[in-house]
């Protein structure tokens, strides 16, 4: 939905001297476009070059630069100011989208330019007839001084999970043809930071970068012309490809390329222009899109104790998951892999589970069935498969091991959400690329993987509190991110050891609780086996009181990889959370943000011994008010959560 204020239009000057600028709506932000065979955007801050030298183009197969083949007419320079309202909520319901647009009309398409107050994107709109044209390449390679860190999530081949740890690296340090998925964060010493992605990309490739000898370049995957079948049920071989990128309308906008601009670490969080820049909503009715947190079983590998019967994946075993979802309040359980009669026939269950069964069982005690699948199955029998799905009454799907980000496969992803749409089920995707603004116009599109989460826990030892700080800076400036946190053996880095059926993880139980207020996703995991969590009864009824959808957020600390605190409200109810890497931190919160009255804040804290026994907690309560400061204390990856609830009196 999109609440429009004000909107203000106003001719200029066609190009002078070569080259045209546009400013954010508080002047801090310029961007000048030049024309040299190519476009040419340079974007300055305060003054400051931050970026210079932006190299754009399009590149159609048989016909070559669009630039060079397109005759320039005029420029037009025009403002919005409007709220959006959000849907499904993870940041704020009510997003202010203000913004100057600069549109170079040239004969064959135009070139738009929004600059916002907090950084700026532009894209393609062609003109080029209703036929299908090739797009050869895309053309965009910019370079940033040494001084500035790069934050690189590199990739081998642009066939991947996109589940990258991001390293800090001093960009002359990055070896010419090093591969990178998207965000990419630039940092440096009393300068604001650069986040790098795209948003609203429809039929057509997700873009990486590749380092050049200098700066980085644009590379996209190949549209697919033949696969061929793997030795295992998820693994496919790319046969033959085009010698173009996509295969679309000559008449079509193209996806936004982003710079946010963040001049403190703060703003980097409170950054939402992935979601302004995408198309709005499509689905008509949306009040049945239920976001909530979901018990999973595959992180835990079901092991359940203190039972009669024989834990696994079977009908009893999901019976207990459903229990323990009811008695806490959450909304759903996925049924991970196994539960279908072979990997590649979710059509029907294997013998040891019982979906309507399981169903009807849920539905008594308040609690949803999401099921997971391959993505091949369901791209080749969508209709079929949700029919059966929706006909057992199951909510959701959980699909997985996608892998790639050419333009079939970006079709496929929209296509999935808005069919999904039709039966009424939510999507996560799994094994996926970042996501880039779809969940605006589908909002059943609940959660993307995307990100090195918890799950590496099983195999290796890189989840550290560091990693940890690094990702709401990095991956989750793209969008939600299903990092499933939950874990309850919690321990420190010197005592870690990877386990993959009953896996550890790294950092105080604080700190991981503080990841549910922290990390944005509708659809939030409990990771861990049921049997821990019911021993810890104390920190699940934590857990359960923590929503996955916000009205308001305020970021109240924040340092990459270091620290981040963050207040987010839902209803009348205000969360904190804080987290922390390995150097212990002391924060003063200023309860200011809070309404007039008097209210009541329970917490969990690191606790007196958790430097040596990362499980350690305390949980408190007191009564604050607006007035009210209070010193905390972070132990080593530690954390701190609160709930706070104004007073009945």
């Amino acid at each position: 939905m999109i609440h429009k204020l004000i909107t203000l239009f106003f001719f200029c000057s066609v190009f002078v001297f070569g080259q045209q600028t546009v400013q954010s709506p508080n002047g801090a932000i310029v961007v000048s476009v030049k024309e040299k065979n190519t476009l040419h955007l340079t974007i300055d801050y305060l003054g400051v070059t931050l970026v210079k030298d932006v190299n754009s183009d399009l590149i159609i197969e048989k016909k070559g630069s669009l630039v060079s083949a397109s005759k320039f007419k005029k420029a037009k320079i025009s403002s919005e100011n409007k709220v959006i309202e959000a849907i499904i909520p993870t940041k704020n319901k009510m997003i202010q989208d203000s913004y100057n647009l600069l549109t170079l009309n040239y004969n064959h398409f135009n070139f738009e330019v929004r600059v916002y107050n907090n950084g700026i994107a532009y894209r393609y709109v062609t003109k080029l007839g209703r036929k299908d044209i090739n797009i050869s390449n895309e053309i965009l390679d910019f370079n940033m001084t040494p001084e500035f860190t790069c934050y690189l999530p590199e990739e081998k081949t642009l066939i991947s999970h996109f589940e990258n740890y991001f390293k800090a690296l001093n960009p002359n340090n990055i070896s010419k043809g090093t591969i990178a998925n998207l965000p990419l964060l630039f940092t440096k010493t009393n300068t604001p930071s650069i986040s790098f992605t795209e948003s609203n990309i429809y039929d057509y490739p997700h873009l990486f970068l590749q380092k050049k000898e200098s700066g980085f370049k644009s590379i996209f995957p190949k549209v697919v012309l033949s696969t061929i079948k793997g030795k295992r049920d998820r693994a496919e071989i790319i046969g033959t490809e085009a010698n173009y990128i996509a295969k679309t309308s000559g008449n079509r906008a193209f996806p936004w390329r982003v710079f946010m601009i963040s001049p403190k670490d703060s703003d980097i969080i409170s950054n939402n222009l992935v979601y302004q820049l995408a198309n709005p909503l499509k689905i008509k009715n949306v009040s049945w899109i239920k976001p909530g947190k979901v018990a999973w079983d595959w992180w835990n590998a079901n092991n359940i104790d203190g039972v009669d019967f024989e834990s696994g994946i079977n009908t009893e075993t999901y019976k207990y998951y459903i229990d323990f979802a009811s008695k806490y309040g959450l909304e759903y359980i996925i049924l991970d892999e196994g539960w279908s009669k072979t990997t590649l026939n979710v059509k029907e269950s294997n013998p040891n589970i019982d979906i309507p069964e399981l169903v009807a069982y849920g539905k008594d005690k308040g609690v949803d069935i999401i099921l997971w699948s391959l993505w091949r199955p369901l791209d080749e029998e969508m209709d079929t498969i949700l029919t059966i799905f929706k006909n057992w009454g199951v909510k959701g799907v959980k699909i997985d091991f996608i892998q790639r980000a050419d333009q079939y496969v970006v079709n496929f992803y929209e296509r999935m959400a808005k069919k999904a749409a039709e039966y009424k089920m939510l999507v996560d995707y799994h094994g996926a690329f970042k996501p880039s603004g779809l969940r605006r116009a589908y909002p059943n599109v609940i959660n993307y993987e995307g990100v090195k989460g918890l799950e590496n826990c099983k195999w290796e030892d890189q989840i550290t509190s560091e990693h940890e700080l690094t990702l709401p800076f990095t991956r989750m400036t793209a969008g939600i991110m299903d990092f499933t946190p939950g874990g309850l053996d919690n321990v420190h880095k010197e005592n870690f050891a990877a386990r993959l059926d009953r896996p550890m993880v790294m950092g105080t139980r604080a700190h991981q609780l503080a990841m549910y207020v922290i990390y944005e996703a509708p659809l939030q995991m409990l990771s861990d086996t049921p049997s821990n969590y019911y021993r810890e009864h104390e920190t699940t009824d934590f857990i359960s009181k923590i929503p996955t959808v916000w009205e308001k957020s305020l970021v109240l600390e924040a340092k990459v990889s270091d620290y981040i605190m963050m207040a987010r409200k839902n209803g009348d109810t205000w969360y904190i959370g804080a987290m922390n890497d390995e150097t212990p931190k002391e924060f003063i919160i200023d309860f200011s943000f809070l309404d007039t009255g008097n209210y009541h804040i329970r917490w969990m804290r690191d606790g007196v011994n958790s430097d040596k026994i990362a499980r350690d907690y305390s949980i408190e309560e007191d009564s604050i008010n607006n007035t009210s400061k209070m010193n905390i204390r972070l132990n080593k990856s530690g954390g701190w959560v609160a709930i706070i609830t104004k007073s009945k009196n």
